[in-house]
């Protein structure tokens, strides 16, 4: 939600802008231009705050997706282990592989 309340922002402050410079007298293709650069900067100053919460709030995300991708791969590890294990288990013969195990001739 704070990247929405953040572009919203900008949105508006860029529409503000253009309607600023189009009531001043800058009726051209300039005035959308200028107006981009002057609420790129102004956004820089006045939008703090939501700029850093949206930051936040996708730093946050970031953090959740590479938890929940870690415990992922550590459940897949951990149930090929288990089937390497069982295979072992129900063979006695093989190494849990496919392939027989060496016996020592002692």
């Amino acid at each position: 939600m704070p990247v929405l309340v953040y572009s919203v922002l900008r949105l508006a402050l860029f529409a503000v802008t253009t309607a600023v410079l189009w009531w001043a007298g800058m009726r051209s293709w300039l005035a959308p231009l200028l107006a981009a650069f002057l609420a790129w900067g102004l956004s820089y100053v006045l939008l703090a705050g939501p700029r850093d919460a949206a930051a936040l709030h996708l730093a946050q995300r970031a953090e959740q997706r590479r938890a929940g991708r870690a415990t992922g791969r550590a459940a897949d590890d951990a149930a090929a282990e288990d089937a390497v294990v069982e295979a072992a288990d129900a063979d006695p013969g093989t190494d849990g592989t496919g392939t027989a195990a060496r016996r020592d001739p002692a």
